[in-house]
């Protein structure tokens, strides 16, 4: 494998920072515009796109699962954030050194 560029880096450690922040959407633009440029973006920007739509499921699971017991989970939906920002942050670490990095309990929609 090619030796990656630091705007590959760079790129691929935003589209799991990004995703971090805003869940869903930050990922995605990264992986839109960069996908046809290389390779480790294609893979850094679906793998952070996958972990935005599977945190979109949870905040919906978690918001549900709060109002339904009448709030008595409602720390829930500030777990489901967290895990997104810190594995977001890990992530870009990784993507950082120029690694692949995978999501743990990651639903894989694109692939």
């Amino acid at each position: 494998m090619a030796e990656l560029t630091s705007d590959e880096r760079t790129q691929g450690m935003l589209a799991h920072l990004l995703n971090g922040i805003f869940p869903l959407i930050g990922g995605l633009i990264i992986w839109l515009i960069g996908k046809d440029k290389s390779a480790f973006i294609d893979t850094e920007g679906k793998e952070a796109t996958n972990w935005g739509i599977t945190i979109a499921i949870g905040y919906v699971a978690s918001f549900i699962l709060a109002v339904v017991t009448i709030g008595i989970l409602f720390f829930l939906p500030f777990l489901v954030g967290l895990l997104c920002l810190v594995f977001g942050i890990i992530g870009a670490i990784a993507a950082n050194k120029g690694e692949n990095y995978r999501y743990p309990f990651t639903f894989r929609f694109i692939k």
